[in-house]
């Protein structure tokens, strides 16, 4: 096992699942000890917290809505007072849907913007607030290759990531005196449950693929690396960037 992350503490939302589940494994793998933010799939955090243990490392799991800032400042002291320290947060929880413009209702508008936008300004300020202390710490935020072109019928989805991206960008100057590093990660087409209904279908599926010039979708491994790689001391001059993962795709919008 590389040990790089040995005695480290990461904490990853929407960990129960494609992205997250593939980065808590990746963690775990490193050395460090893994928390997990899940809202619904109870079986799903518990088989990968059984996974994260059989490496060797700890594991909590935290049943919660990113959107609730109780259970925020609950699970972020629960991690400090057993576990010393919260070195890594990966806010990677967030939900994609479309609907076009003149139907979308503010109920959609709203939950888009809370899970994504809210959940990513809940993660950094919780962990700004135990990494201060620390004067150490590394956030990444998972943002989307929508949030720099944006994405026609999801525009809602669009607009809170980006503007996870000029977050990033704010607060990455903000806490930097601290010794915490923010950084961001920007996918495009990633094979989850999130995306399987447009891949598996055989027209939409093509459709998405002809977009990428590497000419498929990316495994959510490939975006845990990217998020490993900020996270780490590997980038330790780098700040306030986003790192896309995308195939080139973000280079045909």
């Amino acid at each position: 096992m590389d040990t790089e992350f040995q005695g480290k503490n990461a904490l990853i939302t929407g960990g129960s699942r494609g992205i997250g589940r593939a980065t808590a494994l990746l963690f775990a793998e490193r050395g460090a000890n893994v928390a997990i933010a899940f809202e619904k799939n109870v079986q799903a955090a518990e088989e990968l917290a059984h996974q994260v243990r059989a490496v060797g490392v700890k594991c909590k799991t935290f049943q919660m809505s990113v959107t609730d800032e109780a259970a925020w400042k609950k699970m972020s002291s629960e991690i400090v007072r057993d576990w010393s320290s919260l070195d890594v947060v990966v806010a990677n929880a967030g939900i994609w849907h479309g609907v076009q413009i003149e139907d979308m209702t503010m109920d959609e508008y709203r939950e888009m913007m809370d899970v994504n936008m809210t959940g990513t300004f809940l993660a950094a300020k919780y962990g700004a607030f135990e990494m201060k202390p620390q004067r150490s710490g590394s956030i990444v935020i998972v943002s989307s290759t929508a949030g720099q072109r944006g994405e026609s019928e999801h525009s809602h989805y669009a607009a809170s990531k980006g503007a996870q991206i000029s977050f990033t960008k704010s607060i990455a100057v903000e806490l930097a005196p601290f010794g915490i590093r923010v950084n961001c990660v920007a996918p495009g087409w990633v094979s989850t449950e999130m995306t399987a209904a447009i891949l598996l279908d055989p027209r939409e599926g093509a459709r998405a693929i002809r977009q990428i010039p590497l000419g498929r979708v990316a495994d959510p491994k490939e975006i845990a690396e990217a998020i490993y790689f900020l996270a780490s001391p590997r980038s330790s001059f780098i700040l306030g960037e986003v790192i896309n993962v995308n195939g080139g795709a973000v280079l045909c919008g």
